[in-house]
C-alpha cells in the first residue's frame, strides 16, 4: 500500500464506478426520503415525478412505482438532474447540499453526514469491482459467502456504510465485503481492572482454552514471563486490530506503559468480519464462538464501541432468554432459537471513568463478547444465510428470495408462509405472550434453509437489542436492564415498524417487481400467518384486542430522520422510544384482511 498507493488503494475509484454509485445512492435517497415524507414528489405530465431543491433552482425527475406502506420503487436509470433547462450530472454530495434545509441537516451535522455519504459511495464503488454473482449462485453459496456478498447494507438508511475512522487500506482489510481473513489481537488485562462474566456452565479457563488452544496460551504465557509478568494475574481480551493501532496504543498509552495492559500479538485463528463490522466469524473453526469487539468507528448513527459496564450482564440476559425460549412450546415448535452471548469481558480505565459521563465513547473502547456459532446446530441438508440476503438483488434484477423460491419448487405464497411461520410467528409470540421485543432486522436474523425452504430462524445480538415492555414483569435482578418504559400506543410499532416497514416493505415490493408474487398475495399471506398464530393461542385474545395487528394504520417511524438529526448517537439505548421520529401515519397493508 505504501509502495503503490494509487493502484493498490484507490483503483476502485474510477469515473464509471463513481457515476454508478452516485446514481444508486440518489435513487435510494429519493425513495427513502419520499417514504419518510422529507421529500414530496410532484407528478409530471410524462408520468414521472419531480422534487425541487431548497432554492427551487435544481430539479430531480424520476420514474417510480408506489407500493403499500408508501414505498417508492424508484427506477435508477430514469433519474435526471436539471438546472435552468440544462441537464447536470448526478452527484450525491451536491444533492445533500441542495436539500440541506429540506432534510433538516444542521451546519454541525452536514459535513459529517457528507463524509459518511462519501464513504458509502466509495464502498459501493469497491463492491462494483467484485466478480458479478447471480442471486441464484448466492442463494446456494456458503454461509460466509452470503454474508460477505451483501451489497446494499441496511435497506432504510441512506448513509449506511460510513465507517468513519477506517482509512482506505483498513477498509480493504476489515470491511465485510472485502472478505479478508483477519487475525484478532489479544491483550492481557490486569484482573483488578477487568471484569469477566460467563453464562451458566462456562468459566474463564474453559473458554480461553477452547478458543485459543494450549499452544497459543503457552506462547502468550511465555511472552508475559519474558516481561517478568505472570499471565495468571491477567485476563485475556480479544481486540480488533484497528482498535489497537488507532485507539488503545494511544488513548490507553499509560495503561500499556504501566503494564496494566500487555499486547500479546495475534491469535492463530482467521476470522471474517460480519455485516455489523465489529463481529467476527471463525472461518478456521466455524463451530467456535463469534467474537464481538469494541470498535471506535462511527457508523450509521453510532460509535461502535462496547461498554465494559454494559457487557457485565450480557451472559445472564442471554441465559434468561434461552430459558424462556426453551420452556415455550410454541417457540420450540417453530424451531425458533437464539445464539447466546456466552461470555463478556471489559476493561475499566479508572481515569476516564472519573472524567466522563455514562455513555461516553471513552468508556466503550475495550470490551468483547463471545457468541455461540449456529453451525453446530445444523442437521441433514440444512444451510445458513443472513436474512438480509432475501433483499439482495443482482445486476439482472433477480433477488435471492426469488432464487430460493425457485429452488424450493413451491408456490411463492406457500414458500412465503413457511418463512413467515419461522420468522414472524416467534416475533409475534414473544410480543404477545411476554411483552418481549427484538430488533429483528435482516442482519440480526439467520435463516436455516433446506432445499430452498426456510425451516427455522436463529436470532442474535440479544443483550443490546431486546426489551421487555411490561412494567410489572418479574425479571431476575441481573436482567433488569432490559426493561423498557414504552408508551402503550407505541408498543406495537416494534412489529409494525421493525418488521413490516423496515423489512417486509422491501421484500414485498421486490417480489412484485420481479414478477414472483404480487403485492396482494404477499400481504394476504402475512395476514393469514397472523390469523393462524392468533387462532393457535386463544388464551391471548385479550392481548390481540389490546394490540391490534389489523389496525387500520400506524405511526410512521423515520430512521433517516434520526440520523439526519444526530449521526453520532441516534437514540439512547436506555430509552429507545424517547427519541423516535414519528411523522404521519401509514396504512396497515393487512388491515383489509
Amino acid at each position: 500500500m505504501t509502495t503503490h498507493p494509487a493502484s493498490a488503494a484507490v483503483d476502485h475509484l474510477t469515473p464509471e464506478r463513481w457515476a454508478v454509485a452516485n446514481r444508486q445512492l440518489i435513487r435510494k435517497a429519493l425513495a427513502e426520503f419520499s417514504h419518510e415524507r422529507l421529500l414530496d414528489p410532484a407528478p409530471l405530465d410524462d408520468g414521472r415525478h419531480v422534487v425541487r431543491s431548497d432554492d427551487g433552482t435544481v430539479e430531480y425527475r424520476f420514474a417510480a412505482r408506489r407500493f403499500a406502506l408508501d414505498h417508492w420503487q424508484v427506477d435508477a436509470g430514469s433519474i435526471t438532474r436539471h438546472r435552468h433547462g440544462s441537464e447536470l450530472a448526478l452527484d450525491a454530495l451536491d444533492f445533500f447540499v441542495e436539500f440541506r434545509a429540506t432534510l433538516g441537516l444542521s451546519a454541525e451535522i452536514l459535513p459529517v453526514y457528507l463524509e459518511e455519504i462519501s464513504s458509502t459511495l466509495a464502498g459501493t464503488a469497491y463492491k462494483l469491482t467484485k466478480e458479478p454473482t447471480t442471486s441464484a449462485q448466492l442463494a446456494v453459496a456458503g454461509f460466509q459467502a452470503v454474508e460477505t456478498g451483501m451489497t446494499e447494507g441496511h435497506p432504510c438508511f441512506v448513509a449506511n456504510n460510513g465507517r468513519l475512522g477506517f482509512g482506505v487500506g483498513e477498509y480493504r482489510a476489515y470491511a465485510p465485503e472485502a472478505a479478508t481473513g483477519i487475525r484478532l489481537l489479544w491483550l492481557a488485562a490486569r484482573r483488578d481492572r477487568a471484569t469477566f462474566t460467563a453464562g451458566a456452565g462456562l468459566d474463564y479457563p474453559t473458554l480461553v482454552a477452547e478458543e485459543l488452544g494450549e499452544e497459543t496460551l503457552g506462547r502468550f504465557a511465555g511472552t508475559m514471563k519474558d516481561l517478568g509478568l505472570d499471565l495468571d494475574d491477567y485476563l485475556l481480551i480479544p481486540v480488533h486490530p484497528w482498535q489497537w493501532w488507532n485507539k488503545l496504543a494511544v488513548t490507553f498509552a499509560g495503561e500499556v506503559a504501566q503494564r496494566h495492559l500487555v499486547c500479546l500479538g495475534e491469535g492463530d485463528d482467521s476470522y471474517l468480519a460480519q455485516q455489523s463490522i465489529r463481529t467476527f466469524f471463525n472461518s478456521d473453526h466455524p463451530g467456535k464462538h463469534y467474537v464481538k469487539t469494541a470498535l471506535s468507528v462511527l457508523n450509521m448513527g453510532f460509535m461502535r464501541g462496547l461498554s465494559a459496564a454494559y457487557m457485565e450482564a450480557t451472559p445472564a440476559i442471554n441465559d434468561w432468554l434461552a430459558g424462556l425460549v426453551e420452556r415455550d412450546g410454541l417457540l420450540r415448535g417453530a424451531g425458533f432459537s437464539i445464539i447466546r452471548e456466552r461470555a463478556a469481558i471489559g476493561y475499566r480505565h479508572q481515569v476516564y471513568e472519573k472524567a466522563t459521563a455514562k455513555g461516553s465513547p471513552y468508556l466503550k473502547m475495550l470490551a468483547a463478547l463471545w457468541r455461540e456459532s449456529p453451525v453446530p446446530s445444523l442437521t441433514g441438508g440444512e444451510r445458513l444465510a443472513t436474512m438480509a440476503s432475501l433483499l439482495h438483488t443482482d445486476a439482472g434484477g433477480h433477488s435471492v428470495a426469488g432464487a430460493l423460491i425457485a429452488e424450493s419448487g413451491l408456490d411463492p405464497a406457500d414458500w412465503l408462509r413457511r418463512y413467515l411461520d419461522a420468522y414472524l410467528v416467534p416475533v409475534l409470540h414473544c410480543f404477545y405472550a411476554y411483552d418481549l421485543v427484538f430488533m429483528p432486522h435482516g442482519e440480526n436474523v439467520i435463516l436455516v434453509v433446506e432445499d430452498g425452504v426456510v425451516r427455522r430462524t436463529v436470532f442474535k445480538d440479544i443483550a443490546e437489542e431486546i426489551a421487555v415492555m411490561d412494567p410489572e414483569a418479574v425479571l431476575p435482578p441481573q436482567v433488569e436492564r432490559i426493561r423498557a418504559d414504552v408508551p402503550e400506543d407505541m408498543k406495537l410499532l416494534s412489529v409494525l415498524t421493525d418488521v413490516f416497514d423496515c423489512f417486509f416493505r422491501f421484500l414485498a415490493a421486490g417480489l412484485a417487481t420481479e414478477g414472483v408474487l404480487d403485492e396482494e398475495g404477499f400481504w394476504r399471506t402475512v395476514a393469514a400467518c397472523v390469523r393462524g398464530y392468533q387462532e393457535s393461542v386463544p388464551y391471548l385474545s385479550d392481548k390481540f384486542e389490546q394490540y391490534d395487528m389489523f389496525t387500520e394504520d400506524f405511526a410512521l417511524s423515520c430512521l433517516n430522520r434520526l440520523q439526519l438529526r444526530n449521526n453520532r448517537q441516534m437514540v439512547d439505548l436506555e430509552d429507545p422510544a424517547g427519541a423516535l421520529q414519528l411523522t404521519g401515519r401509514l396504512r396497515n397493508p393487512i388491515a383489509g384482511y
